[in-house]
């Protein structure tokens, strides 16, 4: 599956360059990974995000927000963020943010 890449350059430029960060492929789409853990990425024209399971539902009640499921199982700490919640920088950033908190909370691997 093909992903956005303009979302994708984004999501760069939010996130900067460091040591910690790395890109991935995943999903079917692209991953970006701090120290080792996926903080979010992009699968088709979605944002995906990694905001975990204590975050899940609060994310989820956020516009365009829904349920990451893959593989047909929704996975809980996962959301999906379609087009129309990205499309200005604000509100990219925000969502960006969120998942980078979480997932520089993680232990390194």
């Amino acid at each position: 599956m093909a992903y956005n890449e303009k979302l994708a350059a984004r999501i760069r430029t939010l996130l900067g360059d460091g040591p910690e960060l790395f890109e991935r492929k995943m999903f079917g789409g692209l991953a970006f990974m701090i120290n080792g853990n996926m903080a979010c990425g992009v699968t088709g024209d979605d944002l995906m995000l990694r905001v975990g399971a204590a975050n899940h539902d609060k994310a989820l009640s956020q516009p365009h927000a829904r349920p990451m499921d893959f593989t047909g199982r929704p996975m809980k700490g996962m959301v999906f963020v379609g087009p129309d919640g990205t499309r200005d920088d604000d509100s990219l950033a925000a969502w960006v943010d969120r998942a980078v908190a979480f997932a520089s909370s993680l232990p390194p691997k």
